[in-house]
């Protein structure tokens, strides 16, 4: 279906401003994958705060070079889906739960992160970092372990002398 030249400004408008509102964005190939699971990527992306939308791959790269990203384009095989969020992380991080569900239905082939564009394998990096909340837990864990081996072994050393 073609689409004129009015409805093209306005997705280039809704891409340009994606672009300068996102904190980061995930390009993603869906190929082969059913109007079902589409419908089901977007609903629990929308209940994360994400937001995926598909435009015209030369439409997306001109309203990407005109977003002053830094470094190189990715690669964009396929149909191309755009998902975005204010989150840095959470955009990559659903796209990658439904790329382990799906079976390589749908793929993350590259996207921008801190206003750089990265490839495929430095975004898989970014997907796979834990939440917050992980985060936080690793973090108390490891400063409570000096301290927790400090007390077993004063508690030894307790023990050795009565």
């Amino acid at each position: 279906m073609a689409v004129n030249k009015q409805k093209k400004n306005e997705i280039l408008e809704s891409l340009k401003q994606i672009i300068k509102d996102a904190g980061s964005i995930v390009f993603i190939n869906f190929h082969g994958l059913p109007v079902a699971e589409s419908s089901q990527i977007r609903k629990d992306l929308r209940g994360k705060g994400v937001g995926y939308t598909v435009a015209k791959k030369t439409l997306t790269r001109k309203a990407l070079s005109e977003g002053g990203i830094a470094g190189d384009m990715p690669d964009m095989p396929g149909e191309l889906g755009i998902v975005y969020g204010t989150d840095l992380i959470e955009p990559a991080r659903g796209v990658y739960d439904f790329q382990k569900k799906l079976d390589k239905k749908i793929q993350i082939v590259g996207g921008v992160f801190e206003g750089k564009f990265m490839n495929q394998s430095e975004m898989m990096t970014v997907a796979q970092i834990p939440g917050m909340k992980t985060l936080q837990a690793q973090f108390v864990n490891l400063i409570n372990s000096p301290i927790q081996r400090l007390v077993i072994g004063l508690n030894a050393i307790a023990e050795k002398k009565s």
